[in-house]
């Protein structure tokens, strides 16, 4: 089993692999004349941002876990309907078009209402079962995600040498 650190040293390593590739290819077009530093410019970056995403790949954004892909659906077909809204031109059509939407947005708000109720009771379920079972690992995590809670610790203030100042007032001066 690989760890975080090891599988980023190992992306990495492929990154480096690829762009030493790429760029022994540009190397034979700098020889060229008629290239400018721009275009030169452009080209390295289109590389180094392509390169990056072959490599690693786009961060994916991360749903509730009780959103479905249903629900999914259900909310791209409301901002679909969003959009109908701005791209008509006269106010039949928007009137229309808004009556659409805010019966779209009320299921979207209805059925992921419902969904969360639902989560929010096999999660308690689970913590009941764990609680009864004894297994207080199971519980404790399950009790965490019900809570909600998700704090950043505090950070102490420095100044500017980076020493911790504890004083209220030079705090809030800094």
């Amino acid at each position: 089993m690989k760890t975080r650190e090891a599988l980023d040293k190992g992306a990495d390593n492929i990154t480096k692999i690829v762009l030493s590739n790429k760029f022994q290819a540009f190397h034979d077009l700098l020889n060229v004349e008629g290239t400018t530093v721009e275009s030169n410019w452009k080209w390295i970056k289109e590389t180094i941002t392509s390169t990056c995403h072959e490599v690693s790949g786009h961060k994916k954004h991360h749903q509730k876990e009780w959103i479905t892909v249903d629900k999914l659906d259900k909310i791209q077909e409301r901002r679909n309907k969003k959009a109908a809204i701005n791209t008509n031109r006269t106010r039949a059509e928007k009137a229309k078009a808004q009556a659409e939407y805010t019966e779209v947005n009320k299921q979207v708000k209805r059925s992921i209402r419902i969904d969360k109720r639902k989560y929010v009771e096999d999660l308690a379920t689970t913590a009941e079962t764990a609680a009864r079972e004894g297994n207080m690992r199971q519980l404790y995590d399950v009790t965490k995600k019900l809570s909600g809670n998700r704090r950043k610790p505090e950070r102490p203030v420095k100044s500017k040498e980076g020493e911790v100042i504890t004083n209220i007032e030079e705090q809030q001066n800094r």
